[in-house]
């Protein structure tokens, strides 16, 4: 009898650990326009998007448009500082920087360096640097703007990225094995543990994910480890961004805006 109650009990912990907790949202708006990629909304409510290989910034009173056919194809765009647009174009190992009308100020052409490096992960990091993944020696480092020269940090990593996203202090990645790894820009590595299969994610602050699984999206609180299922009307959607408290959701039509309180 000890052990069918025991039994019942473990059966009633796992039930309660895997409900979800739901999180309301309100809808504020629709923006419309045709693209491939979303790359995000910045505090101005201009929106950042590619269509066809060209690059958009779109605002409440203009559109503006950046294309780069020499370059190949745009693989990863950097919003974080609106007035220094990162674009990177990993076919021929090039970044280009727009200022906020999306003129051209700067491109760097990685393999023309003193030393060369080759990029495959690009973010935009503090006291005008950029962060760099340099496949030739699998070291995550920093390229200053200013004088064009570039500094490892930490080790080599040997795990491939499923996912990176940086902001000015931080380069974060989910290795092939779901590890959610940061280097700090001093070169200090910290594992944060794994993270859930997913579709899409974004990390954000206080150690919490927003990410979508079979077109529904939640939010993984992990300093109590508790999973909330957000309510959106989209049914299916290609991928989404948070900021400032507002959910943007990106689908075939263009970018549904949410109200959203975090947990």
């Amino acid at each position: 009898m000890k052990y069918i109650f025991y039994y019942i009990l473990l059966l009633s912990f796992n039930f309660s650990q895997s409900q979800q907790t739901k999180i309301e949202v309100i809808k504020l708006d629709s923006i419309n326009f045709k693209a491939n990629s979303f790359y995000g909304v910045d505090g101005f409510k201009n929106y950042y998007y590619a269509n066809n290989n060209v690059f958009f910034k779109k605002s409440e009173v203009a559109t503006f448009q950046y294309q780069n056919l020499s370059l190949g194809n745009l693989t990863k765009v950097d919003v974080s500082n609106p007035l220094k647009i990162i674009l990177f174009y990993e076919e021929f190992n090039s970044v280009v920087v727009l200022d906020n009308q999306l003129n051209e100020i700067q491109k760097i052409e990685f393999s023309n360096l003193e030393n060369p490096i080759i990029a495959s992960s690009i973010g935009i990091a503090a006291q005008n640097q950029l962060w760099v993944y340099n496949t030739l020696n699998q070291q995550i480092g920093l390229f200053d703007l200013n004088t064009a020269t570039y500094k490892n940090l930490g080790v080599p990593i040997k795990e491939t990225f499923n996912y990176y996203q940086t902001d000015f202090n931080y380069f974060n990645w989910i290795d092939s094995k779901n590890q959610w790894i940061t280097t700090s820009i001093y070169g200090r590595i910290t594992n944060n543990g794994t993270v859930e299969v997913n579709e899409n994610l974004q990390l954000l602050e206080a150690n919490k994910i927003l990410f979508s699984k079979e077109n529904k999206l939640y939010i993984r609180d992990r300093n109590v480890d508790k999973l909330y299922k957000i309510e959106i009307v989209e049914k299916s959607f290609h991928n989404f961004f948070y900021k400032d408290q507002i959910l943007s959701i990106f689908t075939e039509y263009g970018i549904t805006n949410y109200k959203i309180i975090l947990p």
